[in-house]
């Protein structure tokens, strides 16, 4: 019985000193909202791009799929474009932005089709914070 109490007063000191361990790495800081420019911007992106290309049924974006990838573990919050229902597919178009910049970058094959130029100025609306969806191609 002893024991018992010896290793549970042991695992309470421990479960009171740990939070004291740990860092505020990754904690939202005061005057803000703890989340990168990069995520920032490529989050109102993605947002809109799902809600103009994809929920609206958009024919120009029939044929693929949108793999959000806001929270990887690189550091570079983006989203890519694949083959519909082939996630694990070679990215057709990359949408992403890095650390601390808002600039949000576009490059892969779907930038040389018809599609493209729609892209671009899609993008380029929607970091600027205009979540509209324009008109379709």
């Amino acid at each position: 019985m002893t024991k018992f109490i010896l290793a549970f007063a042991g695992l309470a000191a421990a479960l009171l000193v740990l939070p004291a361990c740990q860092s505020d790495k990754g904690r939202p800081s005061p005057g803000g909202s703890g989340k990168s420019a990069s995520l920032r911007v490529m989050e109102q992106v993605t947002i809109a791009a799902h809600k103009c290309w994809f929920a609206s049924k958009d024919p120009a974006f029939r044929s693929y799929s949108m793999a959000n990838e806001l929270n990887n573990f690189g550091g570079t919050p983006r989203f890519l474009i694949v083959p519909k229902n082939n996630y694990g597919g070679k990215p057709l178009l990359v949408v992403q932005a890095r650390g601390a910049s808002s600039e949000v970058e576009v490059f892969g094959p779907m930038m040389d089709e018809p599609v493209g130029s729609r892209v671009s100025a899609d993008i380029a609306r929607w970091k600027s914070g205009d979540g509209s969806c324009g008109a379709a191609a």
